[in-house]
């Protein structure tokens, strides 16, 4: 369905309720945690999302997935509650709280009443000082990791996207698996859990966003009184990401996964990094080429009319560092090859040739009128003001957003393309039977 544009008048009203600089608060401790804040008195309770730079880059090879562990770790216990205690002093209040492992960085996100905010801060607090990594808990979790592993061997559209990263970031950090393999997890210790979280946990380079029914200030304080005393004096800065070498030529993988139904392809090559002067003109472009309406061109090419997937759309993935640009598909074995010269087809075409204007315009419409609905949450939010932090996008960014869209054109999409997508530079990873 055809979007319609956003007029400045309109976009004036819709940015006068979006954060920016006028009302998201912006405070950095002395111990080195930013904290970010902005009120929702409409609301009677509090969103609170943040990171740290502790994430996978900093496991070893033989332990891969410690970072993981540790994160999934912090609330099985601490010094001052089990892991029953702390579970029932959320529930009883009615609060969230959960902390995730990634590759650059350890996140949490909860949420509460306004009047509990202390409670929540608390509980945060604990999770990221405190823990004590019981012996019980720990092989519990242990054995939820390696059933994942388990599961994960067996899906093919994971398969895919592991040999997938094998492939373009061959002899780089992001080539593994930040959850490890079996052999790796089966490998970590209690101990190692308790040595990584003291080495590398602390306040430096800490961020946390707290939005909802608080004053800026109150939040200020309530972070400081849980926080701000926290010192890690041997934390260590994060690893410098190496350059990615670009694919030179057409590179393919297959895994075999016996009695599968459905194989499982991903075509495609390394990307761009979040901050990138080409995020806006490659985000648009990968709309056009594999996500909207119908997962774009890709679906309309592949699974619409030649009917040779269950699903196929393309994902453009840019954070810290350049993250993969490429087509995912689920398709029937017999067709995989006639599925991937296709899809190559399509990427030829789309970084020969510019984008149409009316797939520009209902794309950029597109963006335009789901960012008012992605900030309606006190959550979706507290997330923004966090992506405004770790990608230094500047406080106004959301304000001018609608403005750096529309100045986006075919050409500026084009030179996108064409800078990170080769035709005959592809990885082409597959798996099933």
């Amino acid at each position: 369905m055809k979007q319609l544009s956003v007029n400045s008048g309109q976009w004036s009203v819709v940015a006068s309720s979006l954060p920016g600089p006028d009302d998201i608060t912006r405070v950095e401790l002395s111990n080195g945690i930013t904290v970010l804040a902005r009120s929702n008195f409409n609301s009677p309770s509090v969103s609170v999302s943040g990171y740290l730079h502790v994430g996978g880059l900093f496991d070893p090879d033989e332990k891969l997935g410690l970072a993981d562990y540790v994160s999934a770790a912090l609330m099985r216990g601490t010094e001052k509650r089990d892991f029953q205690e702390i579970y029932q002093a959320m529930e009883s209040v009615g609060a969230a709280l959960s902390f995730n492992g990634a590759t650059h960085t350890t996140g949490f996100g909860g949420k509460s009443l306004a009047e509990d905010l202390s409670l929540l801060m608390e509980l945060i607090s604990e999770g990221l000082r405190q823990p004590v990594f019981p012996d019980q808990q720990i092989e519990r979790l242990r054995a939820q990791l390696l059933t994942g592993l388990t599961l994960r061997a067996q899906d093919t559209r994971d398969m895919a996207g592991m040999a997938f990263d094998q492939i373009v970031y061959k002899d780089h950090p992001y080539s593994r698996p930040e959850d490890g393999y079996p052999e790796t997890v089966q490998a970590i210790t209690r101990q190692d859990l308790v040595d990584f979280h003291k080495k590398h946990y602390g306040p430096r380079g800490l961020v946390i966003a707290v939005v909802g029914g608080v004053s800026p200030e109150d939040a200020v304080d309530k972070v400081r009184a849980a926080l701000g005393d926290w010192q890690n004096p041997d934390q260590p800065h994060p690893p410098q990401i190496p350059s990615v070498t670009p694919l030179e030529e057409l590179v393919t993988h297959r895994v075999e996964i016996a009695g599968k139904s459905q194989a499982d392809i991903v075509i495609g090559a390394s990307g761009l990094a979040r901050k990138s002067e080409d995020f806006l003109p490659a985000s648009l472009g990968n709309s056009v080429f594999g996500q909207f309406g119908m997962m774009g061109r890709i679906g309309e090419a592949v699974r619409e009319k030649a009917g040779l997937a269950y699903y196929a759309y393309s994902s453009m993935s840019a954070g810290m560092g350049p993250g993969p640009w490429a087509v995912n598909a689920g398709i029937n074995p017999d067709n995989i090859d006639k599925a991937t010269e296709l899809i190559r087809a399509e990427i030829k075409r789309f970084v020969n040739e510019p984008v149409e204007d009316d797939e520009l315009a209902d794309s950029k419409a597109n963006f335009i009128g789901r960012l008012p609905l992605a900030l309606e949450s006190n959550g979706g939010v507290a997330g923004a003001m966090i992506n405004l932090e770790r990608y230094d996008l500047g406080m106004d960014y959301y304000l001018r957003y609608a403005e750096r869209i529309e100045a986006v054109t075919k050409e500026d999409v084009l030179a996108a393309a064409s800078k990170y997508l080769h035709p005959d530079k592809l990885a082409v990873a597959i798996a099933g039977s």
